[in-house]
Protein backbone atom coordinates (compact mmCIF):
# COMPACT_ATOMS: atom_id res chain seq x y z
CA UNK A 1 0.00 0.00 0.00
CA UNK A 2 1.16 3.52 -0.78
CA UNK A 3 -0.14 6.65 0.91
CA UNK A 4 -0.21 10.23 -0.33
CA UNK A 5 -0.74 13.64 1.26
CA UNK A 6 -1.91 16.65 -0.73
CA UNK A 7 -0.63 19.34 1.59
CA UNK A 8 2.52 19.06 3.70
CA UNK A 9 1.69 21.27 6.66
CA UNK A 10 2.06 20.66 10.39
CA UNK A 11 -0.84 18.22 10.69
CA UNK A 12 0.24 16.24 7.63
CA UNK A 13 3.77 15.89 8.99
CA UNK A 14 2.44 14.78 12.37
CA UNK A 15 0.39 12.10 10.65
CA UNK A 16 3.30 10.96 8.50
CA UNK A 17 5.57 10.79 11.54
CA UNK A 18 3.10 8.64 13.47
CA UNK A 19 2.54 6.29 10.55
CA UNK A 20 6.28 5.79 10.07
CA UNK A 21 7.12 5.57 13.77
CA UNK A 22 4.47 2.92 14.38
CA UNK A 23 5.55 0.80 11.42
CA UNK A 24 2.32 1.17 9.45
CA UNK A 25 4.29 2.23 6.39
CA UNK A 26 7.91 2.92 5.49
CA UNK A 27 9.02 6.40 4.33
CA UNK A 28 9.40 5.14 0.76
CA UNK A 29 5.71 4.16 0.79
CA UNK A 30 4.55 7.73 1.47
CA UNK A 31 4.44 10.67 -0.94
CA UNK A 32 3.70 14.30 -0.17
CA UNK A 33 2.66 17.08 -2.54
CA UNK A 34 2.77 20.80 -1.83
CA UNK A 35 3.27 23.92 -3.99
CA UNK A 36 5.58 25.38 -1.33
CA UNK A 37 9.25 24.47 -1.73
CA UNK A 38 9.79 25.26 1.94
CA UNK A 39 7.04 22.84 2.99
CA UNK A 40 8.39 20.12 0.70
CA UNK A 41 11.94 20.54 2.02
CA UNK A 42 10.79 20.49 5.64
CA UNK A 43 8.71 17.38 5.04
CA UNK A 44 11.50 15.53 3.27
CA UNK A 45 13.98 16.40 6.03
CA UNK A 46 11.53 15.52 8.82
CA UNK A 47 10.07 12.27 7.52
CA UNK A 48 12.35 11.18 4.68
CA UNK A 49 9.54 10.72 2.16
CA UNK A 50 9.38 11.53 -1.53
CA UNK A 51 7.88 14.99 -2.19
CA UNK A 52 6.60 16.70 -5.30
CA UNK A 53 4.82 19.84 -6.41
CA UNK A 54 2.65 17.79 -8.79
CA UNK A 55 -0.65 16.49 -7.38
CA UNK A 56 -1.18 14.27 -10.42
CA UNK A 57 2.18 12.56 -9.97
CA UNK A 58 1.18 11.79 -6.40
CA UNK A 59 -2.27 10.47 -7.31
CA UNK A 60 -0.88 8.12 -9.93
CA UNK A 61 1.34 6.43 -7.32
CA UNK A 62 -0.83 5.99 -4.21
CA UNK A 63 -3.71 3.84 -2.97
CA UNK A 64 -4.88 5.97 -0.03
CA UNK A 65 -4.86 9.75 -0.28
CA UNK A 66 -5.12 12.40 2.45
CA UNK A 67 -6.46 15.86 1.70
CA UNK A 68 -4.50 17.95 4.21
CA UNK A 69 -4.95 21.45 2.84
CA UNK A 70 -7.13 24.28 4.15
CA UNK A 71 -10.85 23.78 3.35
CA UNK A 72 -11.08 26.98 1.30
CA UNK A 73 -8.70 25.46 -1.26
CA UNK A 74 -10.67 22.23 -1.73
CA UNK A 75 -12.74 23.29 -4.74
CA UNK A 76 -9.76 24.37 -6.86
CA UNK A 77 -7.65 21.39 -5.78
CA UNK A 78 -10.36 18.82 -6.52
CA UNK A 79 -11.13 20.47 -9.85
CA UNK A 80 -7.54 19.80 -10.89
CA UNK A 81 -7.39 16.15 -9.81
CA UNK A 82 -10.91 14.71 -10.12
CA UNK A 83 -10.38 13.24 -13.57
CA UNK A 84 -7.27 11.38 -12.35
CA UNK A 85 -8.75 9.66 -9.28
CA UNK A 86 -9.03 5.88 -9.73
CA UNK A 87 -12.06 3.88 -8.64
CA UNK A 88 -9.90 1.78 -6.28
CA UNK A 89 -8.37 4.76 -4.46
CA UNK A 90 -9.58 5.84 -1.02
CA UNK A 91 -9.57 9.53 -0.10
CA UNK A 92 -9.31 10.64 3.53
CA UNK A 93 -10.47 14.25 3.86
CA UNK A 94 -9.73 16.26 7.01
CA UNK A 95 -11.21 19.57 5.82
CA UNK A 96 -13.40 21.08 8.54
CA UNK A 97 -16.96 21.60 7.35
CA UNK A 98 -16.38 19.76 4.07
CA UNK A 99 -19.15 17.17 4.24
CA UNK A 100 -19.46 13.98 2.22
CA UNK A 101 -22.23 15.65 0.19
CA UNK A 102 -19.96 18.61 -0.53
CA UNK A 103 -17.14 16.31 -1.61
CA UNK A 104 -19.47 14.23 -3.79
CA UNK A 105 -20.60 17.43 -5.51
CA UNK A 106 -17.00 18.48 -6.15
CA UNK A 107 -16.36 15.08 -7.76
CA UNK A 108 -19.48 15.45 -9.93
CA UNK A 109 -21.15 12.63 -7.96
CA UNK A 110 -18.85 10.00 -9.43
CA UNK A 111 -18.37 6.78 -7.38
CA UNK A 112 -15.33 8.03 -5.47
CA UNK A 113 -14.34 6.32 -2.21
CA UNK A 114 -14.17 9.01 0.51
CA UNK A 115 -13.69 8.87 4.26
CA UNK A 116 -14.42 12.14 6.02
CA UNK A 117 -12.08 12.57 9.00
CA UNK A 118 -12.07 14.98 11.92
CA UNK A 119 -8.68 14.79 13.67
CA UNK A 120 -7.32 17.10 16.37
CA UNK A 121 -4.03 18.79 17.14
CA UNK A 122 -2.76 16.29 19.78
CA UNK A 123 -2.02 14.12 16.73
CA UNK A 124 1.20 16.16 16.68
CA UNK A 125 2.16 14.39 19.92
CA UNK A 126 0.92 10.99 18.75
CA UNK A 127 -2.15 11.26 21.00
CA UNK A 128 -4.83 12.51 18.65
CA UNK A 129 -8.50 11.61 18.55
CA UNK A 130 -10.06 11.22 15.12
CA UNK A 131 -13.62 10.55 14.00
CA UNK A 132 -14.08 8.89 10.61
CA UNK A 133 -17.15 8.51 8.41
CA UNK A 134 -16.86 6.54 5.14
CA UNK A 135 -19.23 7.07 2.24
CA UNK A 136 -21.22 4.27 0.60
CA UNK A 137 -18.43 3.34 -1.81
CA UNK A 138 -15.87 2.48 0.89
CA UNK A 139 -15.79 -1.22 1.78
CA UNK A 140 -15.61 -2.45 5.39
CA UNK A 141 -12.06 -3.63 4.77
CA UNK A 142 -11.05 -0.21 3.42
CA UNK A 143 -12.70 1.53 6.36
CA UNK A 144 -10.74 -0.65 8.79
CA UNK A 145 -7.52 0.13 6.92
CA UNK A 146 -8.34 3.83 7.22
CA UNK A 147 -8.80 3.40 10.99
CA UNK A 148 -5.45 1.60 11.19
CA UNK A 149 -3.77 4.55 9.46
CA UNK A 150 -5.52 7.10 11.71
CA UNK A 151 -4.68 5.10 14.85
CA UNK A 152 -0.97 5.52 14.09
CA UNK A 153 -1.11 9.00 15.65
CA UNK A 154 -3.69 8.46 18.39
CA UNK A 155 -7.12 6.87 18.59
CA UNK A 156 -9.80 6.71 15.91
CA UNK A 157 -13.42 5.62 15.69
CA UNK A 158 -16.09 5.46 13.02
CA UNK A 159 -19.03 7.77 13.78
CA UNK A 160 -22.05 8.89 11.75
CA UNK A 161 -21.51 12.19 9.99
CA UNK A 162 -24.35 13.88 11.88
CA UNK A 163 -22.16 13.73 15.01
CA UNK A 164 -19.25 15.62 13.42
CA UNK A 165 -20.38 18.99 14.76
CA UNK A 166 -20.27 17.66 18.33
CA UNK A 167 -16.93 15.99 17.55
CA UNK A 168 -15.70 19.46 16.60
CA UNK A 169 -16.97 20.79 19.93
CA UNK A 170 -15.41 18.13 22.14
CA UNK A 171 -12.22 16.88 20.47
CA UNK A 172 -11.61 19.36 17.66
CA UNK A 173 -11.84 22.45 19.87
CA UNK A 174 -11.37 20.62 23.18
CA UNK A 175 -7.57 20.84 23.29
CA UNK A 176 -7.85 24.64 23.56
CA UNK A 177 -10.07 24.29 26.63
CA UNK A 178 -7.68 21.78 28.17
CA UNK A 179 -4.73 24.11 27.51
CA UNK A 180 -6.63 26.90 29.26
CA UNK A 181 -7.26 24.61 32.24
CA UNK A 182 -3.57 23.67 32.40
CA UNK A 183 -2.62 27.32 32.20
CA UNK A 184 -5.06 28.19 35.00
CA UNK A 185 -3.72 25.37 37.22
CA UNK A 186 -0.18 26.58 36.59
CA UNK A 187 -1.06 30.23 37.28
CA UNK A 188 -2.57 29.18 40.61
CA UNK A 189 0.59 27.24 41.41
CA UNK A 190 2.73 30.28 40.59
CA UNK A 191 0.52 32.38 42.84
CA UNK A 192 1.25 29.86 45.56
CA UNK A 193 5.02 30.25 45.10
CA UNK A 194 5.97 27.57 42.55
CA UNK A 195 8.36 28.39 39.67
CA UNK A 196 6.43 28.68 36.39
CA UNK A 197 8.45 26.03 34.56
CA UNK A 198 7.70 23.58 37.37
CA UNK A 199 4.05 24.67 37.50
CA UNK A 200 3.49 23.80 33.83
CA UNK A 201 5.00 20.34 34.32
CA UNK A 202 2.92 19.63 37.43
CA UNK A 203 -0.28 20.89 35.79
CA UNK A 204 0.22 19.16 32.42
CA UNK A 205 1.29 15.84 33.94
CA UNK A 206 -1.70 15.93 36.29
CA UNK A 207 -4.08 16.34 33.35
CA UNK A 208 -2.25 13.72 31.28
CA UNK A 209 -2.21 11.18 34.11
CA UNK A 210 -5.85 11.77 34.98
CA UNK A 211 -6.92 11.29 31.36
CA UNK A 212 -4.87 8.09 31.17
CA UNK A 213 -6.66 6.76 34.27
CA UNK A 214 -10.04 7.30 32.61
CA UNK A 215 -8.94 5.47 29.47
CA UNK A 216 -7.08 2.62 31.14
CA UNK A 217 -9.29 1.84 34.14
CA UNK A 218 -12.62 2.11 32.33
CA UNK A 219 -14.07 3.65 35.47
CA UNK A 220 -16.60 6.48 35.38
CA UNK A 221 -14.88 9.88 35.79
CA UNK A 222 -17.19 10.58 38.73
CA UNK A 223 -15.97 7.42 40.48
CA UNK A 224 -12.34 8.44 39.95
CA UNK A 225 -13.14 11.92 41.26
CA UNK A 226 -14.74 10.43 44.37
CA UNK A 227 -11.59 8.38 45.00
CA UNK A 228 -9.62 11.62 45.40
CA UNK A 229 -12.19 13.36 47.61
CA UNK A 230 -11.57 12.48 51.24
CA UNK A 231 -14.26 13.53 53.76
CA UNK A 232 -13.77 17.16 54.84
CA UNK A 233 -10.53 17.21 52.80
CA UNK A 234 -8.81 19.62 50.46
CA UNK A 235 -10.12 18.15 47.22
CA UNK A 236 -13.81 18.20 48.10
CA UNK A 237 -13.34 21.82 49.18
CA UNK A 238 -11.98 22.61 45.73
CA UNK A 239 -14.84 20.68 44.12
CA UNK A 240 -17.29 22.77 46.15
CA UNK A 241 -15.80 25.96 44.70
CA UNK A 242 -15.90 24.59 41.13
CA UNK A 243 -19.57 23.71 41.58
CA UNK A 244 -20.23 27.15 43.07
CA UNK A 245 -18.60 28.74 40.01
CA UNK A 246 -20.63 26.58 37.60
CA UNK A 247 -17.54 24.83 36.26
CA UNK A 248 -19.44 21.93 34.70
CA UNK A 249 -22.07 24.19 33.19
CA UNK A 250 -19.36 26.42 31.68
CA UNK A 251 -17.68 23.40 30.05
CA UNK A 252 -21.05 22.11 28.84
CA UNK A 253 -21.89 25.47 27.27
CA UNK A 254 -18.49 25.99 25.64
CA UNK A 255 -18.68 22.58 23.92
CA UNK A 256 -22.25 23.34 22.87
CA UNK A 257 -21.22 26.75 21.52
CA UNK A 258 -18.38 25.25 19.50
CA UNK A 259 -20.68 22.60 18.07
CA UNK A 260 -23.31 25.19 17.12
CA UNK A 261 -20.64 27.35 15.47
CA UNK A 262 -19.44 24.34 13.48
CA UNK A 263 -22.99 23.69 12.31
CA UNK A 264 -23.49 27.33 11.32
CA UNK A 265 -20.21 27.42 9.38
CA UNK A 266 -21.12 24.21 7.56
CA UNK A 267 -24.56 25.51 6.61
CA UNK A 268 -23.30 28.96 5.52
CA UNK A 269 -20.12 27.98 3.69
Amino acid sequence: MKLGFIGCGVMANAMMGGIIKNGILKPEEIIGADPSEEARTRTKETNGIHVTDDNIELIENVDYLFFTIKPQYYADMISGIKDHIRKDQVILSIGAGRTLDYLAEQFDHKPVKIVRVMPNTPAQAGEGMAAACPNEYVTDEEAQQALKILSAFGKAAILPEDLFDIVTGISGSGPAYVFMFIEALADAAVHGGMQRKDAYVFAAQTVYGSAKMVLETGKHPGELKDMVCSPAGTTIEGVRVLEEKNFRSAVFECVRAGSEKSKAMRENK
